[in-house]
């Protein structure tokens, strides 16, 4: 099969490969899917640079990606004969395994491997392992949401904009913080505040009458903890995904205790079984219901895999890089 993989981590073009390779087969519980599409995520670049923290080479050759969308070409013993067939998106096909999405064809096992419905393209089925299901997680891995006010920071991003569009979709008002007029219009939130030319924290509270926000789907804690501290109401919760401008945040513990706030630090790798599986029952049932929009970023073929790396890394795109394959 064609693949892309890297055996030591360095810049994308020194450190990517673009050849053949042995195609897998699936083991006992596993199904083979011949891919159509690999999403790229900001972690995956993190990892083949060695820049996550704790990153080392836990295999001597990786075939990145997490994310990607195809069909069940084969199963291993003790899966249903009958998905042989299914459309399907993937994920954690690269979290703590040594083969990801980035080729031709992935094994990995059956409950990794979710009914992609027909309506829905593959490409938009490669942003779901981490953006989508992070989104999920971020919105409602708490409770139900309806009648609350959220706040989602970064409601341009790839994670945010599904965020936006699923706290409205689960019954919440959103207001969303986005950096331009453009990034505003590309979230899909009604109600969005630029950071950049205003004061968050005080346009927030004027638009609640005072009140606050319920709930707040964190793009960076570090840099919006005293924002956040302002604008959640007592017993709130702040839904957590990221923390990049300080990585080691000083937290007010007091102020957040007295309101009674839950700081809910997330990632979407760990999340349990019956959890993972009631987001994508959620997220089905909005696909099939066609209410998620998807913004899906080009990004070439297999071959052009290291130049889909440096535009991830160069943060200059809106939606999730996808290969196709």
């Amino acid at each position: 099969m064609k693949a892309v993989w890297y055996e030591r981590f360095g810049p994308a073009a020194d450190v990517l490969v673009h050849g053949q390779m042995e195609a897998p087969a699936p083991g006992p519980g596993e199904v083979l899917v011949r891919l159509h599409a690999s999403g790229v995520n900001p972690s995956d670049v993190k990892l083949r640079a060695g820049a996550r923290p704790g990153a080392v080479m836990a295999f001597p050759r990786v075939i990145p990606h997490s994310d990607g969308a195809g069909v069940i070409e084969a199963v291993g013993d003790g899966v249903d004969p009958a998905r042989v067939g299914e459309r399907v998106w993937v994920w954690n096909a690269c979290w703590q395994r040594a083969f990801g999405t980035a080729a031709e064809f992935v094994a990995l096992p059956s409950e990794q491997a979710v009914r992609l419905p027909d309506g829905t393209s593959f490409a938009a089925g490669a942003c779901f392992g981490i953006p989508a299901m992070t989104a999920w997680y971020a919105v409602c891995g708490d409770g139900p949401v309806a009648g609350q006010t959220v706040l989602v920071t970064g409601g341009a991003g790839t994670v945010g904009r599904y965020a936006v569009q699923m706290a409205r979709a689960a019954g919440a008002r959103v207001i969303a913080t986005v950096s331009s007029e453009e990034k505003g219009r590309h979230s899909t939130a009604e109600e969005w505040i630029n950071y950049r030319e205003t004061d968050v924290a005080g346009a927030v509270m004027e638009m609640t009458s005072g009140a606050g926000v319920d709930r707040i789907v964190e793009v960076d804690f570090g840099a919006n903890q005293a924002t956040d501290l302002a604008l959640i109401k007592p017993g709130g919760t702040i839904a957590a995904y990221a923390s990049a401008a300080e990585m080691v945040p000083r937290l007010d513990f007091y102020p957040f205790m007295f309101k009674n706030a839950r700081l809910h630090m997330l990632i979407v790798y760990q999340l349990g079984g019956g959890v993972r599986r009631e987001g994508e029952r959620q997220l089905t049932a909005w696909l099939e219901a066609g209410i998620l929009s998807h913004a899906v970023v080009p990004g070439g073929g297999l071959a052009d895999c290291a130049a889909a790396h440096d535009l991830v890394a160069s943060g200059a795109k809106l939606g999730t890089v996808v290969l196709d394959i």
